[in-house]
Formats: C-alpha cells, structure tokens, sequence
C-alpha cells in the first residue's frame, strides 16, 4: 500500500463502479413513472438500497471475502478458478458462464457511460455556441469518441494510463463534494443509513414497480467484479487503502441525489420531462459544463478499463484452454498490458451497434446489469468452493452461499424484467461466447478421451531408430534440430503421428530430437522448465512450465535451453562452419506442427462430431500454432494429418475368382471395355 499505488488504483480499477451516478439515480426515477410518481419514502428507500448494496455486494463479498482468494496477486473469476479446479471437474461451468456473461456485459459499458456523458452536454452553450442540440448528434460524437478509444488500443496506452489517476481522484472528490453540498440543504436523508427504510420500500405503495427496482438499485455496484479481476494490477493493499474513500464519495453523491429529488418532485419543470439526469440537473449552472466534462472523462477511462480487462480476461481464457487461441501483442513494457486484435474490433462493433440500436442512455439501461448478476452468482459458487479447499467449515462455506447467493437470485431474478427492453441482447452476446467455449472445451474433451484417441507410442520404443537415422549418411541433414510441438505424456508417450512424421512420410535426420509440451501453470508469471534425455544425447523431452499471463515464446525459451545443457554437458555443441555470428555453437531449428483434419472414417454420434467440426473450423480462423508459440519468423513446417475418432471397423478385401463385371453392361467411362 502507497499513496502512488492508490492514485493509480483510482484510474485502473474504480471507473465502473465510479460512473455509476450517471445514471443509477435516473433509472430508478425512470422505472417509477418518473418525477410525478415520487414520495420522500420512495427516495429514503431508494436510496437505502443503494447504501446497503454497495455495502453487502462490493466492501463485503468482494472486498473483505473474494480479494482473499487470489492466485499469487490474481484476482477474477478465471483466476479465482484455477485455485479450485482441482476439486470438482464440474467447477468449469460456472467459471465459463460466469466469464462469458462478464465480457458480454461489459461490451456495454463503454457506450453507457459515454453515451450518458454526452447526453449531458446537450443543450449545454460552449463558448455561447450549443454544440450539441440533438440525439441525433449525441449518437455521433459517442461514436467518434469509442472509436479513437479503441484505435489509440494497438499503440499501448501507458502514457495516458499515468494521467488517470489523478483525473479521477478529482472526479470521487467532485462526487464527494457535490453530494455534500446537496446534502446541506436537508440532512434528514441520512435516515437512509437504516436498512429498515431499504427494506420498506421494496413493500411500498410508492413503489410502483415492486422487487424489480431491484434491477435498477443493481447497476450501483456492477462493477464489483472489476475490484477483484483488476487486484493483479494494482495489489489487494492499495485498493484496501483506496475502497474507502471511493466508498464514501459515492454515497455521498447518491444521497445528495436523493435530497434534490426530494426538493424537486414536486417542480412543474420536471412533471412531464422524460428524459433528464438528476445528476447534472443537481449541479449549479455555473459548474454545469465543467462537471460534464469530467464526467465526460470519467466515462472514457471506465471504458478504457473495461476495455483492457477484456483483453485480461480473454488472455487467461485461452491459457486455461476455456478460449480459442488469438493472437496477443505486448505494445509496451508495461506489466500487464496487451492488446488483443479481435477483441478490439468485436467490441468495437458490439459497442457501436448499441449505441446506433438503442440511441438513448435511457434505453441501454434497460440492458444494463442482467448479464453480470449470473457473474456474480458464479463468482459465489466458486468463492464457496474455494473456502472448502481452504478447510474452512463446511456450514459457513454454505451460509456464505446462501446469503449471497439468494441476494444476487433476487437482484438476477428482479432484472430479467430488463430482459424484453435489451436484456435480450447482452444474454445473446453471453451465449454466443458460452457456445465457443463449449465447443473449445468439449471438443478438447472428444479427442482425448481414451476410447476415441488412437494409440499414443512411446519414444523410448524409436530410440534406436533415431539414432541410426541420425547417423545415417544415406539421409541429407534435414535440421540440426527438430522439434515437434505436442503433449508428452506419462513421462515418454506422444502421438503415433509425430513417430510416423519423423521415420514414414519423410525420413528426417537431425542432430537432436526435441518434444517440447507447453504446460500452463495456475500461477500466473511462472517461467520454468524440466528436461530428459533418457540416457542420450539426441532425445530431449522439455516440459515449459508458463505462467496463465505468459507469452509462450518457445523460440526464445528453446535456445535458452539448449545453451544451459551444453553448458551443464547434457547436448554436445553444435558449432556452425558457415555463419555470421563467431563462434556459434547452436544450430538451427526447425518446427513441425501437426494440423489435424477430421477424417470421414470417424465414427462418434451426430452431435460429437458437430462439436470437432467446429472446433477445427475455430482453430483454422484464429491465430496459426506457429504464431501462438512464438515462431512467426522461425522455420516452421506444417504437416496434416487425419483425425480418426471412434472405433473404426476394420474391412478386408476377399480374392474374388472372376469381376462381378463380366456378366453385366458397363457404363462408367473410367472402365476401358478391353477388360472384359
């Protein structure tokens, strides 16, 4: 914890959660029936709820409880996974449904804020012009904004990342003070610090909508899960040490909210008015435009931080195997940062689409929030897991399940009313990625199961060939050193296809035989690795052992290797006649990579073999294996293979004494008549 930790904690982890006064305060108005509709104890209540969800949800759930579930200073629900899956294989699920649902949200996020930010604008004179004056406009300066947003992504956003930080330490402190400048004016609003008035409401008459208020109170506290999933970044001390001020600053801002409602429900200028934000209405004139700038700001850095979470979460996907392979670049040295292609370019479009399909911040709120209550409620089954492993009692592993979970049953349950009014699309969003990673995972599944898979062969049974292949001759060099990327198991055994690649479909000789397995390891920045030689100087067996948040570059991790085992006398060197380096002891590599095709001979049922069909066609339209390890510009050689799954029958020919031809009309042209 430091002062330095916490300013960049400001800027990295709470720009969800701290733009939610945009429009938490608007959308409970708005689900009521607006400002004519309002009584003091549907305020008090409203806001009550608000208090007492930020407080259970966010400072108990995830700050005091998830936050100590972290793998090495990884925090998230990926993260959170790999601390459990060891104790049930049914525990992928609601990693997977909880990890999909957390990016589909979060597809909307950066077209609320900033949409809503914009809106404030609106009739708003800049330099005594009206800048904007319509929605229509509103929609084309969000769209100009997210989509420099997302271009700025590939070069890396180290330098402005500094800049948040402070920029949002003026932002809580702006919320603070305009919150209890608002409060001054009635402080009997601090009732709502009760939990009696939290729960009155949901009963009240005043309540036109009932439970389902629920689903607005939710958006308050959507972006907990941010706290925990952004701990790697900033250290679970300095958000310790940041939470509370945050804290504080946001109730503050949301009860002086309540006050100007209350002082302002019954003012004509609001009866008939639909569309307006308590937040910006609550702002005096003079402050108005600076406070919307800010704002404005604020709402860009909560985007950029959904935008780079996404980018994290996808990264930890696809080393736990739960995503296809994408590609991943590191623009700067910046711990932490990437920046993924497709992902940018999918959420941008998914971005953009909302904006142009649901025109109005009004109208995203009503999409707003139903995808990460199912997050939260897999998060809570996790979390109750890992408790077990932690040998904690039994009973309070499941009472903390219980009451988290009914809480965010209710909160799930009271915004699938937003379902019919957008919901629909972030659960669109959250089942077309759930579908992927079935298809990843199961389909990794279907193809090694046992009785599908055919036989592995162990190295140990070649050894001999390979050595007579090396030293034969009659043989070219083909490489000094071949390497099959695969998966060693049981200490020697690989696919039969990598022995026939090496001694049946093209004798390849080389000095050394390398089988290099890329183990992902549950911690995040391990880089190791094991080697065998069984006894030889021509088979090395390396096991990489890379952290869930490394980049695999096999290229440079090899080269490594094979200088730390000619050092220790394991390979012998390799010294090079024609090259342009002195004295160069290494010889060079090349790469074979085995690319599987289904084969028509597969026998599984209907629906398994959609599965591997889909997960080949995944596979062919994302990142290559080559680009994957780290081997772009390496000497790579792709070779394809059938995949043969099920137990094929086996058909023998019989000698027949005459052609079943010679008696009957031939009409296929392939058959010269002479054979009759």
């Amino acid at each position: 914890m430091s002062l330095g930790g916490m300013l960049v904690t400001l800027g990295v982890v709470y720009g969800d959660i701290g733009t939610s006064p945009l429009y938490v305060m608007k959308s409970i108005i708005a689900g009521n029936g607006g400002m004519g509709h309002l009584s003091n104890d549907f305020i008090i209540g409203s806001v009550s709820l608000v208090f007492w969800t930020l407080f259970i949800i966010t400072t108990v759930k995830y700050v005091l409880i998830a936050m100590r579930a972290d793998n090495n200073g990884e925090g998230g629900i990926f993260a959170l996974y790999t601390l459990v899956r060891h104790q049930a294989r049914w525990l992928i699920i609601p990693a997977m449904v909880g990890g999909a649902t957390l990016l589909a949200d979060g597809m909307l996020t950066p077209a609320v804020t900033v949409t809503t930010a914009i809106e404030g604008l609106k009739d708003i004179p800049i330099m005594h012009h009206v800048l904007i004056s319509s929605q229509g406009q509103v929609i084309l300066t969000t769209v100009i904004i997210l989509t420099v947003l997302f271009m700025i992504q590939r070069f890396g956003t180290q330098l402005i990342g500094r800049a948040f930080g402070p920029i949002m330490l003026l932002w809580f402190a702006f919320l603070g003070v305009l919150g209890i400048w608002r409060m001054s004016g009635d402080w009997s609003v601090l009732r709502a610090l009760n939990p009696y008035y939290a729960i009155e409401v949901l009963f009240s008459p005043s309540n036109k909508v009932g439970i389902l208020i629920l689903g607005s109170i939710f958006l308050a506290t959507t972006g907990a899960e941010a706290l925990y999933s952004d701990e790697g970044h900033v250290g679970r001390g300095n958000i310790y040490g940041s939470w509370p001020f945050v804290n504080i600053c946001l109730v503050l801002n949301y009860f002086g909210q309540a006050v100007w409602i209350d002082q302002n429900q019954g003012n004509p200028a609001y009866q008939h008015v639909a569309d307006f934000n308590p937040f910006f209405e609550m702002m005096p004139q003079w402050l108005r435009l600076g406070g919307i700038l800010l704002a404005t700001l604020a709402a860009i850095i909560a985007s950029q931080a959904l935008i780079t979470g996404s980018y994290t979460l996808v990264s930890e996907a696809i080393k736990l195997k739960i995503l296809p392979r994408l590609r991943i670049i590191y623009p700067t040295n910046f711990k932490g940062q990437l920046y993924i292609p497709t992902v940018n370019w999918i959420l941008w479009a998914v971005c953009i689409a909302i904006v142009f399909g649901f025109r109005t911040s009004a109208h995203m709120e009503g999409a707003y929030g139903l995808a990460i209550t199912v997050t939260m409620l897999m998060t809570t089954i996790l979390l109750s897991q890992y408790l077990i492993s932690q040998k904690v009692s039994r009973f309070w592993a499941g009472l903390m399940l219980i009451f988290f979970g009914s809480i965010e049953t209710i909160f799930f349950i009271s915004s699938l009313a937003k379902f019919l009014h957008g919901g629909y699309v972030t659960v669109m969003i959250a089942l077309i990625i759930l579908a992927i990673m079935v298809i990843w995972q199961y389909g990794e599944y279907i193809k090694n199961n046992n009785s599908y898979r055919a036989d592995n062969v162990s190295i140990l049974a070649y050894k001999n060939q390979l050595s007579d292949l090396r030293d034969d001759d009659d043989y070219p060099l083909f490489t000094t050193n071949l390497v099959y990327m695969t998966h060693v198991q049981d200490g020697s055994k690989v696919n039969k296809d990598i022995m026939y690649s090496i001694l049946d479909k093209r004798p390849k000789r080389a000095r050394v035989y390398w089988f290099v397995t890329v183990n992902v390891t549950d911690e995040p920045y391990t880089a190791g690795y094991t080697t065998e030689t069984y006894g030889t100087d021509y088979i090395v067996n390396v096991q990489l052992y890379l952290g869930f948040r490394m980049e695999q570059k096999v290229n440079i991790f090899l080269r490594q290797i094979i200088n730390d085992m000619m050092k220790t006398g394991k390979l012998p060197t390799q010294p090079q006649q024609y090259t342009t380096l002195p004295d160069r002891e290494v010889g060079d590599f090349s790469f074979v990579i085995i690319q599987e095709e289904l084969s028509p001979e597969t026998q599984i049922n209907g629906l398994e073999k959609m599965i591997i069909q889909a997960r080949l066609f995944l596979q062919k339209i994302t990142v290559t294996p080559a680009t994957w390890f780290g081997l772009e510009y390496s000497d790579v050689i792709e070779e394809h293979v059938p995949l043969i799954l099920g137990k094929v029958p086996i058909r023998r020919l019989r000698l027949l004494r005459e052609s079943p031809l010679k008696h009957h009309h031939v009409e296929n042209d392939d058959i010269d008549d002479t054979d009759d």
